[in-house]
This record gives structure tokens, sequence and C-alpha cells, in this order.
């Protein structure tokens, strides 16, 4: 049986990254933020990258040159160096996924996106899906996995079979993602849903009019969409989504 989404991620919205915000020292995805989130009664969006010793790291990007004090790319630096590598904007270093999970503890629910390690959306991934899963052995709480590149949904689906997962998808422009037309058009149309067992889909909340995701919906999914910035935004993407990955306001809590 395909693992759904629990209530809780359709009730009070999903801070994208934690509730961050560097002008009161809590930078993307760092304790700070979670626990602002927490204390706020936000459900919390993380990311998550590979370290060098394959640990699961909370953190965006790919390259850590934006957001923490150091350069060149995350996987070549072990996780207890990244561990001490000061996040932009705060005072805190690279949290590892155990050490978001001991800090939630199940008091929000925890969407986790696994970033793509491929670099081009294929079948080239694995150790930090396994970290991932080890990190979440044990936990109690609600929580979900996602990512844009459906292999790592399928991996999941058998590492975690119990955790609800789905697919962060979108319009996939060619502007916006170095990827080649072939693998874009694949993933614009989301082929993939049902075979890695997913059971909702978080959507480019520009691209939520688009007819694939009105028919996920009527078959029973459940649509999540990213990121929104704005209450108008957040009413217009409320037409289709049930419920937004937000930013850079205090979203309405329906608590």
């Amino acid at each position: 049986m395909i693992p759904r989404l629990p209530d809780a991620f359709l009730g009070a919205p999903l801070a994208h990254r934690a509730l961050h915000d560097v002008t009161d020292g809590r930078p993307e995805n760092s304790r700070a933020a979670i626990r602002a989130a927490i204390d706020h009664g936000y459900g919390i969006e993380i990311d998550v990258q590979l370290s060098a010793d394959n640990q699961a790291m909370v953190f965006h990007d790919y390259a850590l040159d934006r957001l923490a004090e150091g350069t060149g790319p995350v996987r070549v630096v072990p996780a207890g160096t990244l561990a001490q590598t000061t996040l932009k904007g705060g005072d805190e270093g690279i949290p590892t996924l155990p050490k978001v999970l001991e800090i939630v503890a199940g008091q929000v629910p925890l969407l986790i996106e696994i970033k793509d390690q491929d670099g081009a959306m294929g079948d080239n991934i694995g150790p930090l899906e396994q970290a991932t899963a080890a990190a979440l052995n044990g936990y109690d709480g609600p929580v979900a996995l996602m990512s844009f590149n459906p292999h790592s949904v399928a991996r999941m689906a058998a590492l975690c079979p119990d955790i609800p997962r789905g697919l962060v998808t979108g319009a996939y422009a060619a502007d916006d993602w170095p990827l080649n037309a072939a693998t874009r058009d694949h993933l614009r149309g989301i082929p993939d849903f049902d075979g890695v067992g997913a059971s909702f889909i978080s959507h480019e909340a520009a691209d939520l009019a688009r007819q694939r995701v009105a028919d996920l919906k009527d078959a029973g999914a459940n649509i999540l969409c990213w990121t929104i910035r704005s209450l108008a935004e957040e009413a217009q993407a409320r037409e289709v989504a049930q419920n937004v990955t937000f930013e850079g306001y205090l979203a309405p809590h329906p608590g």
C-alpha cells in the first residue's frame, strides 16, 4: 500500500527552508530557522545534500558559496567540517539531518527534499538516500520525502516504504534547468508518479494550472506547491493546491 501524506501536511503552511530571515539571524535551513518555524506552529520544508563522508547535511545549494562561509562543492567536504562552516547571516554551522530531526522531534510536520545527486536527474544516486533513510530510522513524527529526481523517490520507496513520498514538479523552463530538452519534457509530464509510489506532488506555483496537475488531483493525489512569497500568491495557489510552501512573510495559520 502506498503511504498517504498525513493530514498534518495539509494544515499549517510549510516554511520553505524553515522560517528563515537573515536580518534576524536565521539563515536558510538553519537550526535557528527551524526553531522559529516550530515556535510559530508551521510545518517545515528542508533540503538535504551529501557530505564527503556520506552524511545527510541540511543545506540547499550544491556549492557552499552563496549560503556559507566557504567555497566549492558541499559533497567534497566532510560532515564534521561542514558542521563547523558558519552559515552566512547567522552564527551556526551547517546542521546534519540527525541534528534537525532531534530538534523537530515530531512537533510539526517535516518535509524533506532530497537534492538530485546525479546531475541530470538520472539513476546515479544512492548514498544520500541511504544516509537519509538511516537518519530517519526510528523517527517518530509526521515526515514525508520528495525529490525532483524520480530515481531518488523510487530508492526511498525501497528504503523507507512506510514514509510518504512525492515528486517535486514544475514547468521545467529551459532557462531555469540545465537539462537536455528530452529530460525536461519527460519530467514536465510527471509520468513517474505511479511508478515511484508517490502520493503527492509539490508543484511550481506559477504552473499550477497545468492539466496534469488537475488530473493527479482528481485521481486522489495531494497537491502542495512552491514557493509562495505573498498573501496574494497564496490565495491564487490555494485555488488548486491544498497547502503552500512559503517564505518572506508569515502565512496565515489555520490554527
